[in-house]
């Protein structure tokens, strides 16, 4: 199913987040990615530009809990940081609100038949936010606010792939013990936040619907093709989701500041064809991308182009299987492996 009309959700109130000091979670990020949708838009595919509206209590509600959206609320109009890594500027509140509400205009478009992909631009980023806490430059946890939200719109299950190269350890928490949202994370491990071990599964009622793939430094397109093959593509296609969400973090590129992997703008176009390629029919046109982490610019716009591009049309993985192989450090097959030895207690892998 092609790719014919693209929910967009943006804001002129993300560009205001923005720190007093040199940050990697700049402005500049968001025009970047601006710029990868524009170019990924020449391609043929229509826009529908979303007029989000701020995300409700009751939304936010959902995943986060009172004592912490009131002291979001306290800081609002003012200079500070929740923790060391994460700023809040007079208007960031405001924009982290109108993020969340983003998310949920971006799910009820795809819910409501107006757009068979969605984006969310949005600005602060999101999978790192807890339920009480903020952390890792996250206030809200938007995608988890869109995950609630299709729920409660009806979607028996979610799926959300987080491909980011931090682990989306607040993402994770929100629905540790929920079997009605799969949470599929790869990641560069051991690294910020220190969470994200294959051994972390789920609890209760979820167990086996928390996925991690900790994947150490250096892992490139082939182990990803390889991750995807083994363990991403066939849980998402067994859990048969009703809607796909994707954190999507371009910061495991190869010219990523902040990480060490070795991804290349292509294989994100791959993971995205090959995601939508296992869904059942009445779940391809209802997959969102939302923006998260990538602090090379140039890295962010090709890779968000990559993606668009591989959620219109079939893209190959760069590997064929033949040089898949031949392309694997034996540390990161070892990793595939353990992974996989989890994952067999709840998938057939």
């Amino acid at each position: 199913m092609p790719m014919r009309t693209l929910a967009v959700a943006d804001d002129p109130l993300f560009l205001a987040h923005r720190s007093k000091n040199p940050h990697p979670e700049r402005p500049e990020r968001l025009q970047a990615a601006r710029e990868g949708l524009t170019r990924a838009l020449a391609g043929g595919t229509d826009a529908l530009n979303l007029d989000p509206t701020d995300a409700t209590e009751e939304q936010l509600a959902r995943v986060h809990g009172a004592a912490y959206l009131a002291e979001l609320g306290q800081r609002a109009g003012q200079w500070g940081h929740l923790d060391a890594d994460t700023y809040h500027a007079p208007d960031s509140v405001a924009a982290a609100r109108r993020a969340a509400g983003a998310s949920v205009a971006v799910v009820d478009a795809l819910i409501d038949s107006r757009a068979d992909a969605g984006l969310c631009l949005v600005r602060p980023p999101r999978h790192h936010a807890r339920p009480n806490s903020a952390m890792g430059f996250c206030l809200l946890n938007n995608i988890a606010v869109a995950a609630a939200h299709a729920r409660m719109r009806g979607m028996q299950r979610v799926a959300i792939v987080d491909f980011d190269v931090h682990h989306g350890n607040g993402t994770q928490e929100m629905f540790y013990a929920d079997p009605s949202v799969l949470f599929v994370s790869l990641h560069q491990f051991p690294f910020y936040p220190g969470t994200g071990s294959a051994n972390e599964l789920g609890k209760g009622e979820g167990t086996g619907y928390t996925v991690n793939v900790p994947l150490s430094a250096g892992a490139n397109d082939a182990v990803y093709q390889a991750a995807f093959d083994q363990i991403v593509l066939p849980i998402v296609e067994q859990y048969a989701p009703d809607m796909l969400l994707v954190s999507a973090g371009f910061d495991a590129h190869e010219r990523d500041p902040l990480a060490s992997m070795q991804v290349s703008s292509a294989t994100y176009g791959a993971m995205l064809s090959a995601l939508r390629g296992v869904l059942p029919e009445r779940a391809q046109s209802k997959v969102g991308l939302f923006l998260e982490g990538g602090y090379d610019l140039r890295a962010l716009t090709d890779s968000l182009q990559s993606a668009l591009a591989g959620l219109a049309q079939d893209q190959a993985f760069p590997a064929s299987p033949g040089e898949l192989n031949r392309k694997l450090d034996p540390k990161h097959v070892r990793e595939l492996e353990v992974c996989r030895a989890f994952q067999r207690r709840h998938f057939l892998l």
